[in-house]
């Protein structure tokens, strides 16, 4: 049930967004491997892919661009 919620979820956004979330996927995982196999502090290898990581959220937050506030009714 939650992969079904899941790919509803990928379907709302947009083929840019899924686009940059893939890259930075297939980007993260093989860098956290590396940095794994060289012997690095798990904790050094976090921080590291974290910083990354906001990297890829400014990049889709800078795609998407937000939807203007709905104009409050008018009251009589």
């Amino acid at each position: 049930m939650r992969l079904r919620v899941f790919r509803v979820g990928l379907e709302a956004v947009t083929k840019d967004v899924r686009d940059i979330a893939w890259k930075a996927q297939i980007r993260l995982c093989a860098r956290y491997r590396r940095l794994v196999a060289r012997g690095k502090q798990p904790t050094l290898v976090v921080t590291a892919i974290a910083r990354e990581m906001a990297a890829f959220i400014w990049a889709i937050a800078r795609t998407v661009t937000p939807k203007p506030p709905a104009a409050p009714a008018a009251i009589r």
